[in-house]
Order: structure tokens, then C-alpha cells, then sequence
């Protein structure tokens, strides 16, 4: 594999600006001219819109800023890659994370694309849900396995730990989940109840479902929000649209791999990057709220996302996602609520609430509303864990 020296980074077929590494392996980017004139922000705090070179300084991303980390693929898809590259006999310490960018090409999440793109193996359509979970399964545990390519097609480009595709079902681009190694055998089973449970708290979710398995309880998945379909009536045609976004971890510039963050921040990232949108306000306090009452202690910075609505020029808060029972191997949320990570409750939740303006009743009514529902919907789950 020939490396890269430099990238170029698109959005909808523009150029928006070059990407190279300085001689200390940091990301140097400077925004396209044509980009600068009626482009926006890719990342509002770190890339400005204007005419510079900007060097990234942390040490994490792999030397990349955080919004271009979003387009690599997290532990599930890195392994993947791994092991189709060794198989072709290729060293992958030798690989830069623009040779990265370079393979996920218009793959990755979000809607940045790389050129130039490296080929990574072709499509094919027909799969089965109970024999990929054995492929992932056998993936976790040697390096061996026939379908190494299929795998990295379906899921190379996706981001968490647990393992996945990729895939599209009526048209719509949806991600499904299989277990981990670690992970209880209902795992998907349970994601998916705790979606249903989000919802009916009044956060915003994509649509979810619970595809069948011959194995287990059955396999997690979610539709993708950083995919939509658009009809084009004067083609007849359904086209895909790719959204651009950032994670809370991207914007920050935080490393989401350790506790960075706590949720008067990501509350008050809300109300800066949203223009203080009310309802994009609330529906984060309501995930503070499900994450301590549910008991989802795995809320990285990279958890959390928002997206640029192009039309309105803006940008919103996504639908929530990554949302189970977990904990942490030192036993605190990796957000703290109002400093408090091993037990936070009611005091340190209106805290954050009022601190970042919802009034102390309405904070009140929002959680009470997610405590009850979560008592109703996940009773069980409570019960186990």
C-alpha cells in the first residue's frame, strides 16, 4: 500500500480542504478557498471557518482532530481492518491515519469522504444474522476466519467496541449488533428493550428492532441518523444523503477512552452548539436522567452526538444511542453528574438542570417522568444487575 502524504476531505462531492501530517505525526488542515466562501464550520471550535493552518496538539485521535477521528472506525471495525491487512501480508504498524482516512474513502460515518480512496473488498448482499454472529464470535478469539473479507465489508467502517454491520433494509441504511464475548447472552434483547424504554421517556430515538435469531433472543439494530433517504420525484428515484456530524468527543477535542467530561458540560455544549434549542435542551437532561436511573454507566464522550442541518444552517442534537445496562471497570459513570460519578441522584441532576437555565419544576417533571419510566419498562433488568 502506497502511503498517503496527503488527503483531501469532501462533503457531498466539495472540496472542503486538505489534510497532512507535520514531521511530529500531527494533523495539519486548512479549509479550500471555495469552502472558506460558502462552506460552514466542520468543527466549530477546533477548525474555525477561515483561512489557516490548523495543527492538531493532543496527543490522542492518532494525531488527527476529533472530527476526523469520527470517520475511523472504533475497536470492532480497527480489528477488522487489522486482520483483512495481515492476511494480505501487509504491516499495519506501518499504516498513518491518513492511509486510514484513505481506506474508509465515503464509507465512514458522517458525511466526510477521503480521496484518494483505497479499494477494500466488494459487496455482496446475501447474508445470515446467526452465522455472522459466529463469524464475530471466532474474530474476538483467533485471528482466523474464512469470511474475513465479508466481515470487514459489512462493518469495517463502524464505530463501538461490540461487533456489527452495516447493511441496508428497505432502502435505509440500519447498523446491527452482535454480542461480545463479554456480553450477556441477551444482550441484544436487552438494548433493544432499553430503546423502547428511551422512547417511551420522550427521548429521541431512531427506529429500533429486535431481528430474529435461531441462537439467541435475538440481534440489536438500530436505522442510522447519519443516513437519510431522499425521493427525487422527477426520477423516481430514492438517494442517499449523508449527514454531517460530530461527537461530543470530536467537538471537545476530549479523549473519550477515560472520564473527561461531566454532564454540565455536555449540557452546556448543547445550548451553545443548538442556539439553545428548548426541546434539544431537555432531551439531553432526559438521557443524564435515563443513564443514572437506567444504569448505563458507559456514557463516553463519544456517546453523544450532534448533527449540521444544512437547510437551517444549525446544528442539532442526534438521536440518542448506546443505550443499555453497563458499568465500568472502576464502578462510576464516565460522566459525572455535578462532579459525582459513583452515585449520583435527584440533588445532583436538578443540579445540572438548573444550572444550565430549565427551571427547577420543569427539571422535576423530567425526571420523575424517566425515573417512573424506567421502574415500569426495565424493572427486570434493575432487578438482575
Amino acid at each position: 500500500m502506497k502511503a498517503n502524504k496527503v488527503i483531501r476531505v469532501l462533503y457531498h462531492q466539495r472540496f472542503v480542504g486538505k489534510l497532512a501530517l507535520t514531521e511530529a505525526k500531527k494533523a495539519a488542515f486548512e479549509y479550500s478557498e471555495e469552502w472558506i466562501e460558502d462552506g460552514f464550520s466542520i468543527s466549530p471550535f477546533s477548525i474555525p471557518l477561515k483561512k489557516q493552518v490548523f495543527v492538531s496538539d493532543k496527543p490522542y485521535f492518532g494525531g488527527l482532530f476529533g472530527v476526523f477521528s469520527d470517520s475511523l472506525p472504533d475497536a470492532w471495525g480497527q480489528l477488522l481492518l487489522n486482520r483483512v491487512l495481515q492476511k494480505s501480508g501487509q504491516n499495519v504498524d506501518e499504516l498513518s491515519v491518513l492511509d486510514r482516512l484513505s481506506i474508509v474513502g465515503a464509507s465512514g460515518m458522517g458525511a466526510l469522504t477521503y480521496e484518494p480512496e483505497t479499494a477494500m473488498p466488494d459487496e455482496r448482499q446475501d447474508f445470515d444474522l446467526d452465522e455472522l454472529a459466529t463469524q464475530c464470535k471466532r474474530i474476538l478469539t483467533t485471528d482466523y476466519d474464512d469470511n474475513l473479507d465479508e466481515l470487514y465489508r459489512l462493518g469495517g467502517t463502524s464505530g463501538g467496541a461490540r461487533p456489527k454491520i452495516m447493511t441496508k433494509i428497505q432502502d435505509e441504511d440500519w447498523i446491527i449488533k452482535f454480542p461480545a464475548h463479554v456480553d450477556r447472552p441477551n444482550a441484544g434483547k436487552m438494548e433493544y428493550d432499553y430503546s423502547l424504554c428511551a422512547r417511551n421517556c420522550g427521548i429521541d430515538m431512531t427506529e429500533t428492532r429486535l431481528f430474529h435469531s435461531k441462537k439467541c433472543s435475538g440481534y440489536f439494530g438500530t436505522r442510522r441518523f447519519d443516513r437519510v433517504t431522499m425521493e427525487q420525484e422527477e426520477r423516481r428515484k430514492t438517494e442517499q444523503y449523508k449527514v454531517h456530524m460530530c461527537t461530543a468527543a470530536a467537538l471537545l477535542e476530549a479523549d473519550f477512552r477515560q472520564p473527561c467530561l461531566d454532564y454540565r458540560d455536555l449540557m452546556k455544549l448543547t445550548k451553545i452548539m443548538t442556539g439553545n434549542n428548548k426541546a434539544d435542551l431537555e432531551n439531553m437532561f432526559l438521557r443524564m436522567c435515563f443513564n443514572v436511573f437506567a444504569h448505563n454507566r458507559d456514557d463516553h464522550a463519544k456517546n453523544f452526538t450532534f448533527l449540521y442541518d444544512e437547510n437551517n444552517k444549525k446544528w442539532k442534537l442526534s438521536p440518542a444511542y448506546d443505550l443499555t445496562y453497563s458499568s465500568t471497570y472502576y464502578g462510576e459513570h464516565t460522566t459525572s453528574v455535578a462532579g459525582n460519578g459513583k452515585n449520583p441522584g435527584e440533588t445532583e441532576l436538578i443540579k445540572v438542570g438548573t444550572e444550565t437555565g430549565i427551571p427547577q419544576s420543569r427539571c422535576r417533571v423530567l425526571m420523575e417522568q424517566v425515573r417512573e419510566t424506567v421502574c415500569r419498562d426495565l424493572w427486570n433488568y434493575m432487578k438482575e444487575g
